[in-house]
């Protein structure tokens, strides 16, 4: 009787130009970042910028993720230094502020919620969202918060901003 000849066909392997495969990719270097980045960011590493909203300082911005050395990638961490007022601007809400120093208060569709340090502030979710504007009541003394933003959350939400008013201190 006649040896029976067996062949073996090998897998074929991946192709790097398949949605699959650059997923897959894509997931391993999420997670090799996530244990690579500080899990301390330090103030100093950090700087502040002026934008059309105030004065800023992103610790984590998913975003634009260039300046995002943290290890939580799907947060949105800032500081906002308001010298007299923030510009105004609409988004549905949904994010949690905290008052790091200093007194003031942030109009929210027209009504006043006054704020000090030690308080947190919670922008209410609404599907076409809430203009608001913070401001300073003692211009010339410090008043800071710090946003923290779920960017996941956000998106199921429909994350957006309008801008609709500019900060003074932009030039």
């Amino acid at each position: 009787m006649a040896d029976a000849m067996k062949t073996r066909v090998r897998e074929r392997g991946p192709t790097e130009h398949s949605i699959y495969e650059r997923t897959l990719k894509w997931m391993v270097d999420w997670r090799e970042r996530a244990f690579k980045r500080a899990i301390v960011i330090r103030s100093e590493d950090v700087e502040w910028e002026q934008s059309r909203q105030g004065r800023l300082k992103f610790f984590i911005n998913r975003e634009t993720d260039d300046k995002c050395i943290g290890a939580l990638r799907d947060w949105n961490v800032f500081l906002h230094d308001i010298k007299t007022h923030s510009g105004a601007h609409r988004h549905q809400g949904g994010l949690v502020i905290y008052i790091v120093e200093g007194v003031g208060y942030t109009e929210v569709d027209g009504v006043k919620k006054e704020w000090q340090e030690g308080d947190v502030l919670l922008l209410p979710l609404k599907p076409d969202g809430c203009v608001h504007k913070h401001f300073n009541k003692h211009p010339g003394q410090s008043a800071v918060w710090m946003a923290w933003i779920y960017s996941p959350y956000m998106d199921e939400l429909g994350k957006w901003t309008e801008q609709k008013e500019v900060s003074p201190d932009f030039k």
